[in-house]
């Protein structure tokens, strides 16, 4: 039987990505995402409820959200689950649940990003090579002859 590891998330930053590097000198890129769900609990009041997720980028995808994402940006992320087992300092042994991602993409407005913030290349890109064209503008039908 076949099996599916996937995950998708769709949140905001809740700090700036940790960066560190392997012995081989590859980057890796630490941050968390918080993902919320609004609904009516039993009483009818609206309630929020936000959870945390903890995400990991290796190699250059590190690169990339270690130079362009921020705390409180919002953030499409595609990975897999990963348990991690440790033992801590009491001799206990403990889980650590992350996404491994494979793929990231930047949402939201250019302004903060470090990206340029001119519109004159003519795409609506964003800083993570997400580039679409952009639709030209809509032209107004030629004027009624006198």
């Amino acid at each position: 039987m076949a099996s599916v590891n996937k995950v998708i998330l769709l949140g905001n930053l809740g700090r700036d990505p940790e960066v560190r590097y392997m012995p081989s000198g590859d980057p890796i890129a630490n941050i968390t995402i918080a993902t919320s769900r609004r609904y009516k609990n039993k009483a009818g009041e609206m309630t929020e409820e936000t959870e945390w997720h903890r995400v990991s980028f290796f190699g250059r995808l590190a690169e990339i959200a270690s130079q362009y994402l921020k705390k409180g940006n919002p953030v499409y992320v595609e990975g897999r689950i990963r348990t991690n087992k440790y033992t801590d300092k009491d001799g206990i042994e403990k889980y650590s649940t992350e996404i491994v991602a494979s793929e990231m993409q930047l949402l939201g407005g250019r302004e903060g990003r470090g990206a340029p913030s001119g519109d004159d290349d003519g795409y609506g890109g964003d800083a993570g090579g997400n580039y679409a064209p952009r639709p030209a503008p809509a032209s107004r039908p030629p004027a009624p002859a006198a």
